[in-house]
């Protein structure tokens, strides 16, 4: 048995009722291979395979609270330290009912190799609660807020764990999360947290950096392979932030979006998401409802209940920006027999494995989402930057320097294919690239 598949067994093992996050591990140890097959006898001298599929810290804790009626309520809440061999901790608060360990561990793990390949000091970690703030008052959500950051205040900090939000947690949430650690810990320590508003040390462009960076990598990519993204047409799911930044750099550089999706089904509309059509994106996100329908109402375009576009609808590129696992096997055959010939990756592991394989068997380019959504969290890393420093840096700035980011990512990725003599599979290159700056660093610091 191969030292990779001695490692899947055991970790299978040892978490039994992950299913997430044996996913990503089996994805990501599965294209390891050309790295290991070279360096097996230092990487197992060193357990690097061992340590790097095990977290350094799984911290759950009980998060009480009351509603605006005086009914009290219990959730659960995580926060998954997974590697911290190149710097703090850094990764993304999630609140959303379907909150489980596995959701935690499987982004904690994504999150070490993407935040490896920003070059930025940046660790892997994530967290978050079962708790759903949808339909909750701001006291509600603040209430909530507080017990949460009682118990987390005591295992983040600025060189030790650096959280931010992600799902269900945008600016207010992180605004009273930062209130509450402020005042539990009786200091101003501002790089605590990331994604915080602009007057209170927050970052230009941070809403928008995970869509801006995606269609920045993208761009990479068709300029590798002689193509560009003007004119070509665009399938999004979600209506996010991640969706409206990506939507508004697409138009910027002569895309068309043509679907948006939700909980409730998806919208298709052949005339583009454009110009006050993104910003209704914000005007939808913000009403609390979470639904795309709304659109559809608006601007009299088809809405299809209960379903995404996935396969439904016709586009050069598909781009999911809600959830892990949208994209099913059923799906990916549906996107091959409609000639898809891009899948660029912006959620978290949004396709499964079994249909990872088949696009890329059918020649269906893949842009992983490690490499492509690190734009998010590469800006929360330009964020930590402009607090230390007491930097307040422009749009431009910050703009130019995760044009910057990504455009290295994506030749780090091609500097690994071509070290192990691999063609264009951006999956691969994106695992190799990642794993070999995080193993380095743990042989050089030793066996802990």
């Amino acid at each position: 048995m191969s030292y990779i598949s001695e490692v899947i067994e055991m970790t299978e093992r040892k978490n039994p009722g992950e299913p997430e996050f044996m996913q990503t591990v089996r994805e990501v140890l599965g294209t390891l291979a050309p790295a290991v097959e070279q360096n097996e006898e230092v990487l197992r001298k060193n357990c690097i395979l061992e340590r790097m599929v095990e977290p350094d810290r799984q911290i759950i804790f009980r998060v009480p609270w009351t509603d605006d009626k005086g009914v009290n309520h219990v959730n659960r809440g995580f926060r998954v330290q997974f590697n911290n061999a190149i710097g703090p901790y850094k990764g993304g608060l999630r609140f959303q009912p379907n909150v489980n360990l596995s959701v935690m561990k499987f982004l904690a793990f994504e999150q070490t190799f993407k935040n490896s390949l920003t070059g930025l000091p940046m660790g892997g970690g994530k967290g978050g609660s079962d708790f759903d703030p949808a339909g909750k008052s701001d006291a509600e959500i603040m209430r909530f807020c507080y017990s949460f950051m009682m118990e987390l205040y005591r295992h983040i900090g600025p060189d030790v764990d650096v959280p931010a939000g992600d799902m269900g947690v945008g600016a207010r949430e992180i605004g009273y999360l930062f209130g509450a650690y402020k005042k539990i810990r009786g200091a101003y320590e501002n790089g605590v947290l990331t994604g915080k508003g602009l007057s209170f040390g927050g970052s230009l462009i941070r809403p928008e950096a995970t869509g801006y960076g995606a269609t920045y990598f993208f761009k990479e990519v068709l300029e590798h392979l002689g193509d560009s993204i003007e004119g070509k047409t665009f399938c999004l799911s979600g209506f996010g932030n991640v969706a409206w930044g990506a939507a508004l750099k697409i138009d910027a550089l002569g895309g068309k979006v043509v679907t948006l999706s939700g909980p409730d089904g998806y919208i298709y509309d052949p005339d583009g998401v454009k110009g006050e059509k993104i910003d209704y994106m914000l005007e939808m996100r913000a009403s609390g409802r979470n639904v795309v329908k709304d659109y559809a109402d608006k601007y009299g375009c088809e809405f299809v209940a209960g379903k995404k576009p996935w396969g439904n609808v016709a586009a050069d590129v598909y781009m999911p920006c809600a959830m892990q696992n949208e994209i099913r096997i059923e799906d990916a055959k549906a996107m091959v027999a409609n000639g898809i010939k891009y899948l660029n990756e912006v959620s978290n592991m949004p396709t499964t494995n079994e249909a990872l394989t088949y696009l890329q068997a059918n020649g269906v380019i893949v842009a992983p989402s490690k490499a492509v959504n690190a734009g998010g969290v590469a800006v929360s890393g330009l964020e930590m930057s402009q607090n230390s420093g007491r930097l307040a840096w422009t749009e431009k700035e910050v703009d130019d320097k995760l044009q910057f980011i990504m455009k290295g990512i994506h030749s780090q990725i091609i500097s690994a294919l071509s070290a192990y003599g691999m063609d264009y599979n951006l999956v691969a290159g994106a695992n190799l690239a990642g794993f070999k700056k995080v193993a380095d660093a743990m042989i050089a610091q030793g066996l802990n």
